[in-house]
């Protein structure tokens, strides 16, 4: 039979989970009768924790909003979902915070761990490696993040401090539709008021943000992720390649990495056929890109781009035939 004791921190476990909890259903889940249940919130008041009795039809207990206590209450499962978490955001270049700062957060966790499972944990980190190498983080400011989020959420227009990829700052008034994380980075989209069109933004070039007054609404059916993709496959580069090749739009985009083109239908070869356009700084990557593609293509621009696959195929044929190591490095010279 569990001591009170364990029952007034299960029913601490229960209000930490958030929402509103009738006084029937606590006395199911603690195994108590509903008086009992009043008794152990009344301890729980005592001990300064600010549980809040909701009267009404659907009233009950809970925890008042805003209220922090160190994560005392976590199970094993819940622990490792935390730590992993914040690993794993880190790892990916999406973390909100500096490295310090998740360092920190997930020290604080770890001191307030049952020894056992601390340990257990710390074996595990200790033991674990990951195939996809760490990404380099671009942290926006916390703030901006969080007031960025709140003008989503209400749709209340935001104007923002931002400086662009030369250099130059400016203040404009953005309406948010959404923030994507794509990356490594963490972008806001939405009507930009210097140009009245859908712009992408980077959240850590942004400085400030604050409120305007006002709403808006979003369009039926808007999905920020679509758009942040496709202006960043607009982004202005040294290359413009247009390239058609021979599939439907979905089976093109499905085999081309994420973010990097922008498809179309190509009316002048066929209904098999579709424009891939895209940007590009250079353009020895993209002969692996289009062979991996396995369908045919033609190259329209840059003229050049025939040349650089045309060089490419050479060396991958010359490398498919020897048969000793020197052969390998004459088929495929260095650059």
């Amino acid at each position: 039979m569990p001591r009170p004791t364990a029952r007034v921190l299960g029913l601490l476990e229960i209000l930490q989970g958030g929402g509103t909890h009738t006084a029937l259903e606590l006395a199911r889940r603690l195994d108590v009768d509903e008086r009992t249940v009043r008794r152990y919130a009344e301890h729980l008041v005592d001990l300064d924790v600010p549980v809040e009795a909701v009267r009404g039809r659907y009233g009950g207990y809970r925890l008042a909003p805003g209220f922090r206590m160190p994560p005392l209450m976590l199970t094993d499962e819940e622990a490792l979902a935390v730590l992993l978490g914040l690993a794993a955001a880190r790892r990916a270049g999406l973390a909100t915070t500096s490295r310090e700062t998740a360092e920190a957060a997930a020290a604080k966790i770890r001191r307030v761990l049952p020894k056992t499972l601390a340990a257990r944990l710390d074996a595990l980190f200790a033991t674990t490696d990951f195939t996809a190498p760490e990404r380099a983080t671009t942290t926006p400011e916390t703030s901006v993040m969080l007031r960025l989020a709140e003008a989503a959420r209400q749709c209340r227009p935001a104007v923002i401090a931002y400086t662009d990829r030369g250099g130059r700052r400016s203040e404009r008034t953005v309406h948010p539709y959404g923030i994507v994380a794509h990356s490594g980075r963490w972008y806001v989209t939405g009507p930009d008021s210097a140009s009245g069109e859908v712009r992408t933004f980077r959240l850590d070039r942004i400085t400030q943000v604050r409120l305007a007054e006002g709403t808006f609404t979003v369009p039926d059916g808007f999905r920020p992720a679509d758009v942040v993709r496709a202006a960043l496959a607009g982004t202005p580069w040294r290359h413009e390649v247009v390239i058609a090749v021979q599939g439907t739009a979905d089976e093109v985009q499905a085999r081309l990495p994420r973010g990097i083109a922008t498809i179309e239908p190509e009316a002048g070869h066929g209904a098999d056929w579709v424009l891939v356009r895209l940007r590009a700084q250079r353009l020895d990557w993209l002969p692996g890109v289009l062979a991996g593609l396995g369908l045919p293509f033609l190259v329209h621009e840059p003229a050049q781009l025939r040349d650089v696959i045309s060089a490419w195929a050479n060396r991958v044929a010359g490398c498919a035939t020897a048969t000793t190591p020197q052969e390998a490095t004459a088929a495929w010279p260095g650059p």
